[in-house]
């Protein structure tokens, strides 16, 4: 692995430059909780030995060239001692009281933002237990280091399996278990379909994102500063193996499941809250890793010069994915079913390349490129504010891993500093599936929110069971 030396520049991507401008500033928490008291005794010697040399990235700070304002990465010397916190509570305090302190701690450092003379990452270590885990370590690393797909890929790298710390950690398959449709079976009319499909959703996606937003809801206070606000950072855990059987039983795919559940539960909270919203506009922003792959990479094949569409970086796009109206399904099934049908025509069309290309040609062609930037970082903003939730999901180890042989019995994450209300993201590990939400504190509450949800993985799994296995939408 090649590194630069102190000093040294490499251009900063135009997607990096969107998500740390003046418009947009968007960062991910990666929450690993402990089974034991967190020893911190080798942090320092763990980011100085395995995390640093990952990527030159964590040893750069982002800076403009003299000539153009053109935005670079330039190797610094990393001052770790500036990168880790550990907060200091009350001791002696129980689990359910370090909660509160834990939720008020996260709240305040996902609203905090980046120094940018110094690398884009640092780590909070909470050494007090919680209702959740003995100890909690908490990664906060700055989008424009890359996208989740990236970092998370660089977070694994640095834990090993608890059992066996010699054998590499194992995922779940993403092949997907239903037929498969092969380029032979495409006729002519699925070939116009998906072109049609394709500049619809393109359409779409334009209109979205700059003149047509969703209306005011429970989950969308639709103001301007949304970004700057404090969240609240709540928690539920479904099982793996019940998702399945709800997959099974329906004949669609789990992250269908997961959609469906989330729509029902975000349907079913909206209308508690005032009971028009069960038929008011409500869009989701449904993010996809673009990489034609399965799985992690190594790290080392990621930052290879050639790699092209596996390498490190910010490789995703997004569809805009209404969330059914209530008044318009009567069976609670049907949320899935709906998901499957419209996530299932939305991926058939090329709407999401279509928006990067869109993104460059903003960048390229509206005056000078700072100003082209800051025009690409607005359409991304509008795209964000004009709908009411992201949700975005991503696969974990099947067994347990450890840091530093310190064992992890929880893991999660969450996307902070869009401007949205409510931010949803989805993590797998050990057979569990962690379901987090990011809401704006004081706008939802997040109580009634997680209760809305667990009541509809309740309704969608008692309702599946009534049906027999493999029934087609």
């Amino acid at each position: 692995m090649e590194f630069r030396e102190e000093g040294e520049v490499e251009p900063v991507s135009p997607t990096g430059q969107y998500f740390n401008s003046s418009i947009l500033s968007v960062a991910i928490l990666a929450v690993l909780e402990f089974e034991l008291p967190i020893n911190d005794s080798q942090a320092l010697s763990l980011l100085q030995d395995v995390f640093l040399p990952i990527n030159p990235r964590f040893s750069s700070i982002m800076v403009s060239d003299n000539v153009d304002q053109k935005k670079q990465w330039k190797r610094v010397e990393v001052k770790l001692e500036d990168h880790v916190h550990v907060p200091i509570f009350p001791s002696k305090m129980s689990p359910e009281s370090y909660d509160e302190y834990f939720d008020d701690y996260i709240s305040n450092i996902a609203a905090e933002k980046f120094p940018q003379n110094r690398p884009l990452w640092e780590i909070h270590i909470l050494k007090y237990p919680t209702s959740h885990a003995a100890g909690t370590l908490i990664f906060k690393l700055h989008h424009a280091l890359g996208d989740g797909y990236s970092l998370m890929g660089a977070l694994l790298s640095c834990l090993q399996s608890a059992q066996n710390p010699s054998v590499p950690l194992t995922f779940p398959s993403l092949k997907s278990s239903g037929p498969q449709t092969t380029h032979k079976t495409k006729t002519v009319s699925q070939f116009f379909s998906s072109v049609f499909q394709t500049v619809s959703e393109f359409s779409w996606s334009i209109l979205k994102s700059n003149f047509v937003e969703d209306d005011r809801t429970p989950i969308r206070s639709g103001e301007d500063g949304v970004e700057f606000r404090p969240i609240t950072l709540s928690t539920l855990t479904f099982s793996i193996d019940e998702i399945k059987l709800i997959k099974n039983k329906l004949g669609v795919t789990t992250n269908d499941v997961i959609a469906g559940i989330i729509f029902l539960g975000t349907r079913i909270y909206m209308q508690e809250v005032t009971q028009k919203s069960s038929n008011e506009r409500c869009t989701a922003l449904v993010l996809l890793n673009t990489r034609n792959i399965e799985g992690y990479m190594p790290i080392k094949e990621m930052i290879e010069p050639n790699s092209d569409e596996m390498s490190w970086g910010n490789q995703f796009g997004f569809l805009h994915v209404s969330v059914p109206k209530s008044t318009e399904i009567s069976n609670p099934l049907d949320f899935v079913w709906e998901a499957q049908k419209i996530i299932k025509k939305k991926r058939s069309s090329a709407a999401g390349y279509l928006t990067s290309w869109l993104l460059d040609v903003l960048k390229k062609f509206r005056g000078p490129e700072v100003l082209c930037l800051q025009e690409a970082a607005r359409y991304i903003h509008g795209t964000l504010k004009n709908s009411s939730m992201t949700i975005s999901s991503m696969i974990g180890p099947v067994e347990k891993m450890a840091l530093a042989n310190q064992p992890v019995c929880g893991f999660y994450y969450m996307v902070v500093g869009p401007p949205q209300c409510l931010t949803i993201t989805a993590l797998s590990y050990m057979g569990k599936l962690r379901v987090a939400f990011g809401a704006e504190k004081g706008f939802i509450d997040s109580h009634k929110l997680k209760a809305s949800m667990q009541n509809a993985f309740r309704v969608i799994l008692e309702a599946s069971d009534q049906i027999p296995p493999a029934k087609a939408a």
